[in-house]
């Protein structure tokens, strides 16, 4: 029996990096089957299509899995933002794990629309309620994509906290020889 990795389940799955799997995205949902027997029926993005490939990979039935996962399947869609409403308040932007929304602070925002995975993660992010699910009849295939824009997010997150812990020890460290520095003064100007 061959041994499946998790990057051929990941491979897989639709990457729309939603978490209604209840793990943070598709590759840690895959590895969640394969290390932890996850079922496989928590991918509604995937629907019956990607549980069946599922269960004949991993050699589980997925017919009592079926008419659950026939309910719950999520259609093909990606969002809007009522740019007229929009606050700009970024919150959309730090949630989405494909970087597909695109504005500033303050400033009206908008998502990209081939880019976006219909994940619906910025819904609860809105405050002001301005983003609308538009339904889609049939997606191309674009999982290669958004997974390519998932890592390259994730890489971007890692790398600015790198710069920020780099920059905040900068600090720390001129802050203590500033402290030094002065304190020599402050003995210096007492003796003499």
């Amino acid at each position: 029996m061959t041994t499946i990795t998790p990057e051929q389940l990941d491979r897989l799955l639709p990457q729309t990096q939603c978490g209604l799997c209840g793990y943070g995205g598709c590759m840690p949902y895959a590895e969640a089957m394969v290390y932890e027997q996850a079922a496989i029926n928590l991918c509604p993005p995937g629907g019956v299509k990607t549980l069946e490939i599922l269960g004949e990979i991993l050699q589980k039935d997925p017919e009592v899995y079926r008419e659950e996962m026939q309910a719950k399947a999520k259609n093909p869609s990606l969002v809007s933002i009522r740019e007229a409403e929009c606050i700009g308040c970024t919150k959309c932007i730090q949630v989405c794990p494909v970087d597909a929304i695109i504005g500033s602070a303050k400033q009206m925002h908008t998502v990209i629309a081939s880019a976006c995975t219909g994940c619906d993660l910025c819904i609860p992010a809105c405050p002001v309620d301005c983003i609308d699910i538009i339904q889609l009849s049939n997606q191309e295939n674009q999982a290669d994509q958004w997974r390519e824009r998932f890592q390259k997010r994730e890489q971007r997150l890692v790398l600015e906290k790198e710069e920020k812990e780099a920059s905040k020890q900068a600090i720390h460290k001129q802050s203590q020889q500033e402290y030094i520095h002065n304190a020599l003064a402050r003995a210096k100007q007492k003796r003499g």
